[in-house]
């Protein structure tokens, strides 16, 4: 796999609390000049963004980030007034205390309103699977495959871990035929990325990959 058809598989990602307008700004042209598959950034700025970028690329932005402890209904606010705003895909933060207390069904009723109020656009399910053990790992790959969500993400990359080749292969032995895989946190280098591909993902969240690829044009 070349690097191009990597990063026309990755979410170009800036979501730092200090994020700028122009920072917002120069990933949309770099997600526009490399081709890569959107743009993840912070909810402030998905109008900006929208309208500035056209039909040119797509904008995805995160819904109770980085925590996910919001309540279903403020979730379901975010995600409103981001598609509102013109965001083409959700990447949403399931409740982890849910999780841990095994209250499945309480976190698969939040996926699923999240997932109704996408209006048809892609949403990605962020489960944080670095506090997650190996049985809760394949419990949430059950829900969200219940849910209708249309991909499961690995990692917000605030937390303690990021994607690993083991989660990604885990998450695809686990997951309904109609579910995806976005591997996010930690992927820094071009073959990190075709590692998490090849174990199974269909979606890379990085910050890092388009500026290499700027280095290897010698930009």
């Amino acid at each position: 796999m070349n690097k191009q058809e990597i990063l026309s598989r990755v979410d170009h990602t800036l979501l730092t609390t200090t994020a700028t307008w122009e920072q917002v700004k120069a990933i949309c042209d770099e997600g526009m000049e490399f081709g890569t598959a959107s743009v993840c950034i912070p909810p402030r700025y998905v109008k900006r963004a929208a309208e500035y970028v056209g039909n040119r690329l797509k904008v995805c932005t995160v819904i109770g980030f980085p925590n996910g402890y919001n309540t279903p209904e403020v979730k379901v606010f975010e995600t409103e007034d981001a598609i509102r705003n013109g965001a083409d895909e959700i990447d949403m933060v399931i409740n982890l205390g849910l999780a841990k207390a095994g209250d499945w069904e309480g976190v698969l009723e939040e996926i699923k309103a999240v997932k109704a109020s996408c209006k048809g656009r892609i949403l990605k399910v962020i489960v944080e699977a670095c506090q997650l053990t190996q049985e809760e790992k394949v419990a949430v790959c059950r829900v969200v495959s219940m849910s209708g969500a249309d991909y499961i993400k690995t990692s917000t990359g605030f937390s303690t871990g990021g994607a690993t080749v083991e989660d990604v292969a885990l998450f695809r032995a686990n997951i309904g035929p109609d579910v995806r895989i976005k591997a996010a946190g930690g992927i820094r280098t071009f073959q990190q990325a075709q590692a998490m591909l090849e174990a199974g993902a269909d979606r890379i969240g990085a910050s890092a990959l388009v500026a290499l690829a700027r280095q290897d044009k010698g930009q």
